[in-house]
């Protein structure tokens, strides 16, 4: 018998693809983007020069980021009619479904949907960028009988997609606490909706397939659920002593408790998390809210006794939007649009170094048998 390769369930610890675009540095505690520190960049820039970043290669100065905004600006609309498609999903339609559902319809007027070119692949990621917030607001609010808001052209880029989803124009702290939050969450290596990305992209599908199926991967509670999930425990502990002993209870019960632990860092506090803290601490301060985060430093500390688990970005990110007026039901696909810009950046990559992606397996099954 030919001799069995290394078998690793979950792929944990392999090597899948080379790549420039981010890297996960554990011991440093960085998020590598293109050379830059994320956390350093949420923390002195915005969302638009990432894309910049991820996209071409290099942070935009003044000039190049208003051109930039501009061109998304350019491009926030949606076909005409295209909101019809919403009004005839079951109201019962997760926002994730609905969300999946239009990205796949929207592929349909894209010109020269083949082409791989890179500024092609640059044009159609940007596009997309500047569309998805549109989808991801309306098709909610078409879910729930709720006005369509269309975008203001005259606000940011961040400020605009908060609006179009609370239908308030966000103060400039609001909006740069959820700026930062898009941020966070744009990139982070090889998570499963990444790798799901590029492993579409690798058959030479098209963006909008690759992004499909990304969504379909992210919906999944163990990978971008997790922030809705926390937000429901919070409400259900509704004080730091009801809170505490919710976790306790999901602990006794050897129930999983999500917004806390990370296949990548497994000893250490998610840097981005440690970011969304600082945003809560101030936001909560801003809205009379303080008692949300001491709940969440509460649980934080219970956690880390208990399990020795640290929480990972959802866990803070997920009070947050809360403060910020966004339904609970539109955190994964606020998560999945600010993650819109890596996949791309990863499809593009992809393009021009593919190799199709063909795994093989560990066979356990019986032999030999005889019908």
């Amino acid at each position: 018998m030919p001799k069995q390769k290394s078998y690793k369930p979950g792929l944990d610890g392999v090597i899948a693809t080379e790549t420039k675009l981010s890297y996960l540095d554990v011991d440093a505690e960085e998020i590598v983007i293109r050379g830059y520190d994320l956390i350093e960049l949420a923390q002195t820039r915005k969302y638009l020069d990432i894309v910049q970043l991820l996209l071409r290669g290099e942070l935009p100065d003044e000039a190049q980021r208003s051109s930039l905004e501009q061109e998304l600006k350019n491009e926030y609309d949606l076909p005409n009619r295209f909101f019809s498609l919403f009004s005839k999903l079951p109201k019962e339609t997760h926002p994730m479904d609905a969300f999946r559902t239009g990205i796949s319809a929207l592929a349909g007027y894209e010109k020269n949907l083949n082409e791989r070119g890179e500024e092609k692949i640059i044009q159609t990621s940007l596009r997309l960028l500047a569309k998805i917030p549109n989808i991801v607001a309306n098709s909610y609010h078409i879910l729930h009988d709720e006005t369509v808001i269309q975008p203001k052209h005259e606000l940011p880029y961040s400020s605009n997609f908060l609006y179009m989803i609370t239908g308030k124009e966000p103060s400039p702290s609001e909006a740069r606490y959820f700026d930062q939050s898009l941020m966070v969450y744009s990139e982070h290596e090889m998570p499963n909706s990444t790798f799901t990305a590029r492993v579409i992209a690798s058959t030479n599908a098209d963006l909008y397939g690759a992004l499909t199926g990304a969504v379909a991967s992210l919906k999944g509670n163990l990978h971008g659920g997790a922030n809705e999930a926390v937000m429901h425990m919070l409400l259900e502990g509704r004080t730091t002593d009801g809170f505490r002993h919710l976790l306790y209870e999901k602990l006794k019960n050897k129930e999983k408790v999500m917004g806390f632990g990370h296949r990548v860092y497994m000893k250490k506090m998610d840097p981005r998390a440690a970011l969304m803290k600082e945003a809560l601490r101030e936001l909560a301060a801003s809205k009379k809210r303080e008692d949300l985060f001491e709940m969440c430093e509460a649980g934080e500390q219970l956690i880390k006794e208990e399990k020795g688990l640290y929480p990972n970005l959802d866990y803070y990110a997920a009070p947050v939007y809360y403060l910020l007026g966004i339904p609970i039901d539109l955190y994964t696909p606020v998560f999945f649009a600010a993650r819109t810009l890596g996949l791309c950046a990863h499809v593009s990559e992809q393009y021009a170094n593919n190799k199709l992606f063909r795994p093989r397996v560990l066979y356990t099954g019986p032999r030999g048998l005889h019908p």
